[in-house]
């Protein structure tokens, strides 16, 4: 029995690593650092899903302009990350602050305020089951 429970640990520790949205924000060189944390299709509302993710940025690094597909809130844990989203003012926040952002907005600016001390956001994605949560923004 025990071995079916590691068994099925592993599995779901790969779907969260391995899902479309894990792989759009691959840790490619000078890009933030990733790490899911949960990933979960939600029953009463069909066809969506769920990722909890900390996105960690190293001092001075910055994420590349892009989109979400569907709906993202965002709490600063560590540090002070600069957010600007398409047609609004670049805002600096600080640890025990938090935002919004619509499906589908450009996020323009998405980085670490110092470059000299980590950040850290914790990031919950809301968005279709199997769609990329994060792509490159088109001009």
């Amino acid at each position: 029995m025990k071995t079916r429970s590691t068994i099925a640990v592993m599995l779901a520790a790969c779907t969260v690593l391995f899902s479309p949205w894990a792989l759009a924000h691959g840790d490619a060189a000078g890009q933030e650092a990733i790490t899911p944390l949960q990933q979960q299709t939600l029953p009463d509302v069909a066809g969506k899903q769920v990722v909890m993710a900390v996105v960690s940025y190293a001092p001075g690094q910055s994420s590349q302009p892009h989109v979400h597909s569907g709906s993202v809130f965002a709490y600063v844990l560590e540090g002070e990350i600069v957010s600007q989203l398409e047609g609004q003012a670049p805002v600096t926040y600080k640890a025990g602050q938090s935002w919004y952002e619509t499906p589908r907005i450009g996020h323009l600016v998405s980085k670490n305020a110092s470059n000299t001390q980590p950040a850290k956001l914790l990031a919950w994605l809301i968005g279709d089951q199997g769609a990329p949560l994060k792509e490159p923004l088109q001009h």
